[in-house]
């Protein structure tokens, strides 16, 4: 089974958040349009179920009120809850060491990682319903790449 690798506009901004060897610019502009690409993979689920995107916040951001309007009777997509969470505390680690550069860095390129997470999960949701009802796992999707018996950490089932 070979999958399309989804959401390529977010995908090539992981990649190039990773690639650089510093903030490159400012920091917190930055974290910021990683949230904005995060809210943009999460438009994208409520769009695919066919509801309007909220413009509300909750905490003071957007994403978080998006997270809340997606896992509405779908409780497998509260998987992606704290990842949600993760990308704003990283966007405000940023903020907290703005005079920093190593830091900033360091927590941009996390939240850059972050960001690729929820827009695989999001994308695995988006190809397979029942991801996240077994904490995050992608076991839906790669079972028909695994030979034999599905496998979990603890070995065969």
């Amino acid at each position: 089974m070979s999958l399309m690798e989804p959401f390529p506009a977010v995908m090539a901004r992981v990649d190039a958040t990773l690639a650089a060897q510093g903030a490159g610019g400012d920091a917190l502009a930055q974290a910021e349009a990683n949230l904005l690409q995060g809210e943009a993979v999460l438009e994208a689920w409520l769009r695919s179920r066919g509801q309007e995107p909220t413009s509300e916040t909750v905490e003071g951001f957007r994403l978080l009120a998006l997270h809340r309007q997606g896992a509405r009777g779908d409780a497998s997509f509260n998987a992606c809850r704290e990842t949600c969470r993760e990308l704003v505390y990283l966007r405000n680690v940023v903020a907290l060491h703005d005079d920093d550069p190593d830091e900033a860095a360091r927590a941009l390129r996390l939240q850059a990682m972050v960001l690729k997470h929820l827009a695989l999960f999001v994308g695995g949701k988006l190809q397979e319903a029942g991801l996240g009802e077994f904490c995050c796992s992608a076991r839906p999707l790669r079972a028909g790449d695994i030979p034999g018996p599905a496998r979990t950490a603890a070995g065969p089932d």
